[in-house]
């Protein structure tokens, strides 16, 4: 993020989305599937939110789709991992020019019937993947005319950099739907036109000869139908609570490590990340940031920044990428989603779970912030005894500066709506509720009914 009120690579993507909007169980054997399976979620509750997640985690989710050398492994965290290579292919990086030769096997996910036919879906995925591995992660849609969409690749990662450079991928588009970095989006939403249903591909990689294996523990969807909105009704403060979160500034980054997206001030969605990491008890060892440079504070958000790069978008700032980083931490999972109001993250924060909310704003729209934003991720903490949002700000001079308390109607409408006028009073897109969540890879009680009650399981 910038303090500038420019528009960033997202934005611009977008941009073509918001014009279209303006107008209104036993084991899978190799390469077969399980009966064609199709899951149905509670399709009142989805349809209510405008959102319907989906995720596989389970041993039995592992079990179903279709498996070409894949096989589930059971656990306190039940996985996907390469039995047997299907195949052997050459891979070139687009971003190193390096062309290697990987073993791969595949799962595909049963259908996915969505609860809330959606315009756009957004995927994301926990895993581990030791050096030499990498895992590709796919999507097809199919819409409601009853016509499906190519497999789209919503990304190619890898926790390290070591052998595959971590990349979304552009100029995917069947001219119907188009895939912005991260996002899925009907070209045309005010068509009507929709996603109903779909499913999802990993294809897990590994240096050929080798009993390597990428770890998935979890990967899904989020689909979604947001309504167009410049506003959103208000909420009414229902909870007073501040979770004690470690702050960090990007601002202190400033001219750090340029080749991740030009420094530290456009480092606010890595250093929101490892703020709620931290929180959670990830820590980074002496080894794993040898490679900063000693006389840079908070070194680990230079580490975070680095590891959620994604080399095609040129940012920290993909979604998943920065969700998925989050899992690479022992115990804890991250999920990307929307969320409907600001009960729906009172709900969170009572349960002890920050959350990361990604919004945009002129200057004048949220007091005391100080700046206008094309983009910004920030992690919101708490409520005060009014119901105000208190948040720790990335977008700040130091790390004192860090925590902010924002006016909840001000801040309620910036992050939900999903069109905004800019500086120049140009029609632009919001990001309508979209957030990142971490958390324990086992919840608690409380936990898991509050993450159930927002729509993430």
């Amino acid at each position: 993020m910038s303090r500038a009120e420019l528009p960033s690579r997202r934005t611009l993507l977008a941009a073509a989305v918001v014009a279209a909007v303006a107008g209104s169980a036993g084991p899978a054997s190799a390469g077969t599937a399980t009966g064609g399976a199709v899951d149905t979620p509670d399709a009142g509750r989805a349809a209510a939110r405008a959102v319907d997640n989906r995720a596989w985690t389970s041993y039995a989710d592992w079990r179903s789709g279709t498996a070409d050398g894949t096989r589930a492994v059971a656990g306190a965290r039940p996985g996907l991992v390469i039995a047997r290579a299907a195949g052997t292919t050459d891979y070139t990086d687009p971003h190193t020019g390096r062309t290697a030769p990987w073993e791969y096997a595949t799962w595909t996910s049963p259908v996915h019937r969505l609860g809330v036919p959606a315009t756009e879906a957004i995927a994301s995925w926990n895993a581990r993947t030791p050096e030499g591995t990498w895992l590709q992660v796919e999507l097809k849609g199919t819409y409601s005319d009853g016509t499906d969409s190519p497999w789209y690749v919503m990304g190619r990662w890898a926790a390290g950099d070591q052998d595959i450079r971590r990349t979304s991928v552009d100029d995917q588009s069947d001219g119907r739907s188009s895939v912005w970095t991260d996002t899925l989006a009907v070209d045309d939403a005010a068509s009507g036109l929709r996603v109903v249903s779909y499913r999802l591909r990993l294809t897990l990689y590994r240096r050929p000869g080798t009993d390597l294996t990428p770890t998935v523990w979890r990967v899904g969807a989020m689909g979604s139908d947001v309504p167009d909105r410049f506003t959103v009704p208000a909420s009414t403060p229902r909870l007073a609570r501040e979770l004690i979160v470690p702050r960090y500034s990007q601002e202190i980054h400033k001219g750090q490590y340029p080749e991740y997206d030009n420094g530290g001030e456009a480092w606010c969605s890595p250093t929101s990340s490892q703020m709620i990491i931290e929180y959670w008890g990830g820590r980074l060892t002496g080894e794993q940031l040898s490679w900063v440079d000693p006389s840079y504070a908070d070194p680990q958000v230079c580490h975070a920044a680095r590891y959620t790069y994604d080399y095609q978008y040129a940012g920290c700032g993909n979604w998943p990428f920065n969700a998925a980083y989050a899992a690479t931490f022992k115990g804890l999972q991250g999920v990307v989603t929307r969320l409907g109001s600001l009960a729906d993250l009172e709900t969170l924060i009572a349960a002890g779970i920050p959350a990361i909310t990604s919004q945009s704003f002129r200057e004048e729209e949220l007091t005391g912030a100080g700046y206008g934003t094309a983009g910004h991720l920030m992690t919101v903490i708490g409520f005060t005894a009014d119901g105000d949002v208190i948040a720790n700000d990335p977008a700040s001079d130091d790390n004192e500066a860090v925590r902010r308390v924002y006016k909840r109607r001000e801040w309620e409408n910036i992050w939900l709506r999903t069109k905004r006028y800019n500086a120049s009073g140009k029609v632009v897109s919001g990001t309508g509720g979209v957030c990142y969540l971490y958390f324990p890879a086992r919840p608690t009680p409380s936990q898991r009914k509050a993450l159930a009650a927002v729509g993430v399981r």
